[in-house]
């Protein structure tokens, strides 16, 4: 069994492959089908890189060379808990780009956010076990870098109008698709509390989508923060 979606089992902080596992039994091979790529520019065939991760190396291949194509490369991993904390997480991170566009804070922020937001992601997967490598790949950096600037994303653009004043009710009617986000930033800071890790993008995105924070009370917050060594701990090995 393959899927190419993102996210977590609502409640409980789960990995999809966690809940397929259980559901399924050991004696179903597993894949999750992840990264930079909007589904709009896949169905009309523009160039499109991809990864899949399994446990079981030849079903990865094999799901993997059902996908290659003239405009679609898919290379393979075995890392699914790191392939999958990169696509969920990303939803998160997408929303804080696009409120820093949306308030017109300029392209050094966006910039800084999706560094400092990678941060948070290889930070959290070091802690549940995830390998550095698979965050710094297409199922991690790529995806998210993707989705933080790209305005097919409906995160980024729920963050845009959050940014402009819009209520998170309007912004949701108005994009018109499930928003990943909402939901995805609960689990992240469920498993952030859960395993000591500080998050503090995630959870200034957690607090505007549950409206405890205004955009601006979440940019001055995160700005108010105490200087600090860029990596103060280790992120890789």
């Amino acid at each position: 069994m393959a899927w190419a979606s993102k996210g977590f089992e609502p409640g409980s902080g789960r990995f999809l492959h966690e809940v397929a596992a259980e559901l399924l039994g050991p004696q179903v091979p597993l894949a999750v089908v992840t990264g930079p790529s909007f589904a709009k520019e896949v169905a009309i065939g523009l160039p499109t890189a991809l990864t899949v991760h399994s446990a079981t190396a030849d079903f990865a291949k094999r799901v993997a060379g059902v996908l290659h194509g003239p405009s679609f490369r898919a290379y393979t991993g075995d890392d699914m808990l790191g392939a999958e904390l990169g696509g969920a997480m990303k939803n998160v991170l997408a929303v804080a780009t696009g409120v820093a566009d949306g308030m017109e804070l300029g392209l050094n922020a966006r910039a800084g956010l999706i560094t400092r937001g990678l941060n948070e992601m290889l930070r959290l997967n070091r802690a549940l076990g995830g390998r550095p490598e698979t965050v710094m790949g297409l199922a991690g950096l790529g995806d998210l870098v993707l989705t933080c600037t790209g305005d097919l994303s409906r995160n980024r653009r729920l963050g845009l109008a959050l940014g402009r004043g819009h209520s998170i009710e309007d912004a949701i009617r108005e994009i018109g698709q499930v928003v990943e986000s909402v939901q995805t930033a609960d689990e992240v800071m469920r498993l952030a509390r859960r395993h000591e890790v500080e998050l503090p993008i995630a959870e200034a995105v957690y607090a505007v989508l549950h409206g405890e924070l205004t955009p601006a009370q979440g940019l001055r917050q995160l700005m108010a923060r105490e200087q600090k060594a860029e990596y103060p701990g280790p992120l890789f090995g």
